[in-house]
């Protein structure tokens, strides 16, 4: 064997890696079934389901306060993680070093909290997480070579996250668009684990009779392609770089001034961030979480809410996801990112309604995921199956996701160089 083939291969044996992935996968989705189920019933307790947050409005910000301060006390006398010192990428990563799975109780009650302090972000980030400590664990009992530990995780993040989703495809396409080093020099056999285990997953949680997010938020289809939808994808295109450009920007500004006034306080930083999110919260109540219930509503019936009320509450979800990660909370951004693109294309679709509302969502949605993740493939096939997408706006998701993508390159080549010079200036 030479020596790159010593270096790359993760040398486990064929028998004793599929059956630790099958193990891994069959663990990863039932935990992440079980921590759902357990978010929903806490949630209907608390929110939807006639709790406090619900009967008694003046409550909220209490609640959201309540959950922020566990957030952060969790953080500091449990240990923890976040993600204030990364971004968007390493939230769907499960965070952006080796997970400790010594960790999981503070990670397990501070992401339990987080999504129920009506902070504004997603599922994702926490179950990945969860899941990455869990195989932590698992790699350590099975004592996994170093080499193969990154397909190993990502065996165990496919499994929750393809069944979560309702995609069999979702995480092996996520994988190769955002997969570490180790995962890169071993594609292939760490691709087939990727692809065994997310078919565990996607089987395991159908079986269980659960709802996936597939479909939640699906429109008329398109049907048939006019000449007048080509120059509209690319129009989108361009809105959804900007949509991303600007979360990304509000990221970096939320997060220098959360390290200015608080550094590693970690109690008042959360403390803060659920000041903001329980006072937008407030007075916007559909702001509150990640928004994936709420939108049902707004699509329902955009032109009640009016164009300046759209564009208004999606600048302000935008917001709310940049003080929610820089606050402490775990969690994703792809439900929050998805539910701003989509009040942005509700609001043009109703100063253009001759232009189908569902190119409007679907598009300015994939571009704006697709520059935030710098994941294309994996913006596509999330938008295709949230919104079940029919062939014809297919093509137009690529349109868009190009010209996002090109325009996303050429902002962040700019602000490189940017910062070089002003590096060179000090």
């Amino acid at each position: 064997m030479s020596g790159y083939e010593e270096e790359t291969a993760p040398g486990w044996g064929v028998l004793r890696s599929l059956a630790g992935v099958l193990g891994v996968a069959v663990l990863a989705i039932l935990f992440s079934t079980g921590f759902m189920v357990l978010y929903t019933w806490l949630d209907r307790q608390v929110w939807t389901g006639g709790g406090p947050g619900v009967a008694h409005p003046w409550a909220v910000p209490l609640l959201v306060l309540l959950f922020s301060v566990a957030v952060g006390f969790s953080r500091r006398y449990l240990g923890a993680p976040s993600v204030t010192g990364g971004g968007f990428v390493e939230s769907v990563r499960g965070g952006g070093g080796e997970a400790d799975y010594r960790l999981f109780p503070g990670t397990l009650l501070s992401s339990l909290c987080s999504l129920l302090s009506g902070a504004s972000i997603g599922p994702e980030g926490a179950l990945a997480m969860l899941v990455g400590q869990i195989s932590a664990f698992l790699r350590h009992r099975l004592r996994v070579p170093e080499n193969a530990g990154p397909g190993f995780d990502l065996a165990a993040l496919a499994s929750s996250f393809n069944g979560i989703i309702g995609s069999v495809l979702f995480t092996g396409v996520l994988a190769t668009e955002l997969q570490p080093g180790g995962a890169r020099r071993n594609g292939v056999e760490f691709l087939v684990w990727n692809l065994l285990a997310g078919a565990v997953g996607y089987v395991i949680f159908r079986l269980l009779g659960l709802t996936p997010f597939a479909n939640s938020m699906s429109f008329s289809p398109l049907g048939e392609l006019h000449p007048a939808f080509v120059p509209a994808a690319v129009a989108c295109g361009v809105i959804g770089a900007l949509v991303a450009i600007g979360t990304g920007a509000s990221l970096r500004a939320v997060g220098m001034m959360m390290d200015r006034l608080f550094g590693e306080q970690v109690v008042l930083r959360a403390l803060a961030a659920g000041v903001v999110v329980a006072a937008i919260g407030t007075l916007v109540p559909d702001l509150l979480f990640s928004g994936e219930a709420q939108i049902h509503e707004i699509i329902s019936n955009p032109a009640q809410i009016g164009v300046a009320m759209l564009l208004l509450m999606a600048v302000l979800k935008v917001l709310l996801l940049g003080v929610s990660f820089k606050g402490g909370y775990i969690g994703g951004p792809l439900f929050p990112l998805l539910f701003a693109a989509t009040l942005v294309g509700l609001a043009l679709n109703l100063v253009f309604p001759d232009i189908p509302v569902v190119l409007f969502v679907l598009c300015i949605q994939a571009a704006s995921i697709s520059v935030a993740l710098g994941a294309p493939l994996t913006a596509i096939l999330l938008v295709v199956v949230v919104g079940a997408a029919d062939q014809e706006t297919i093509v137009l998701l690529v349109i868009s996701v190009t010209t996002a993508l090109i325009l996303g390159n050429e902002f962040g080549r700019r602000f490189a160089q940017s910062g070089e010079a002003a590096k060179e200036d000090a």
